[in-house]
């Protein structure tokens, strides 16, 4: 790494909290090794209070830019100078994009998983999905699952502040795309159960697994499932989440969130270098296996 830095280095931050958990600086610090790229990638604990600070001093800075994550995807536009259509229409901004001082907020997260459900094989498109979650990730998946040709999508999620979220996305969506959706109560789990035996995927897209909620899922047990449903925690670290570990002993193929990790990075490594990531080297970077 010293190696690389220099006095023209240029800096990418990801804020968020929890964040030193996250894979991400060794994927990007990897991919710009790799390319001979003179960038260096850091995570930066940052929540709602500090947010507007850490904006104003990116843009004092003149950082090349930054991922967003937990709890500030769905706050940081208020800091922003513009964003992207699709970071509009879904509410929420995981990537953001310093051009001379002009900082664009865009959203990453639905092409990730997309890119990475059809990187593993998993055919949606025509068909039907149920997903638990209604925040920024969430919303960019449903978002993206809609505009690529997903037929139906079931939305779950406690009746909290982000349940407004998902009926406001549902009516995006019904009236701006060809997918059917439609939002229920969590707490409805013989409607949950109904929902699920419907589709082909079933998506974890909360928070629900990782510290400090490890070891726990909405699910009850895995008569919620069959062998031929894939089972998707967006969830990577553990590896393996309960709710992952319930869907393996009823015989569904299961995928952590090391995929849409990965796609979703390279869509934001893009918009900060005009590069590619090199995909197969990063999966073997990451130990990514379907």
């Amino acid at each position: 790494m010293a190696e690389r830095i220099s006095g023209h280095t240029e800096l990418i931050g990801l804020i968020a909290n929890p964040i030193r958990h996250s894979t991400s600086p060794k994927m990007h610090n990897e991919a710009f090794a790799k390319l001979g790229l003179d960038y260096v990638y850091l995570a930066f604990e940052v929540g709602n209070e500090e947010l507007e600070d850490t904006i104003k001093g990116f843009r004092a800075m003149k950082v090349r830019g930054s991922n967003v994550s937990m709890p500030n995807k769905t706050v940081v536009h208020k800091y922003l100078d513009k964003l992207s259509p699709a970071a509009e229409l879904c509410g929420a901004v995981n990537t953001i994009v310093n051009d001379n001082g002009i900082l664009t907020g865009h959203i990453t997260d639905g092409i990730g998983c997309m890119m990475a459900l059809k990187d593993a094989g998993v055919d949606v498109i025509g068909k039907k999905i149920t997903i638990v979650g209604a925040g920024g990730a969430a919303t960019a998946i449903e978002v993206q699952a809609a505009l690529d040709g997903v037929a139906e999508i079931s939305i779950f999620n406690t009746k909290d502040k982000f349940f407004v979220n998902a009926e406001k996305t549902a009516e995006k969506l019904n009236s701006k795309t060809n997918c059917k959706v439609n939002v229920f109560d969590l707490a409805d789990l013989e409607k949950l159960k109904e929902e699920i035996a419907s589709s082909v995927l079933f998506i974890n897209a909360t928070g629900m697994g990782m510290k400090p909620l490890e070891g726990k899922t909405y699910i009850p047990d895995k008569s919620f499932f069959r062998p031929d449903l894939t089972v998707l925690d967006i969830v990577y670290i553990p590896a393996e989440t309960a709710l992952l570990k319930l869907a393996k002993k009823a015989g569904c193929r299961t995928l952590n969130g090391l995929g849409m990790m990965l796609f979703q990075g390279a869509a934001a490594f893009k918009l900060f270098t005009g590069k590619d990531m090199p995909i197969e080297y990063m999966k073997e970077v990451l130990n990514i296996k379907y």
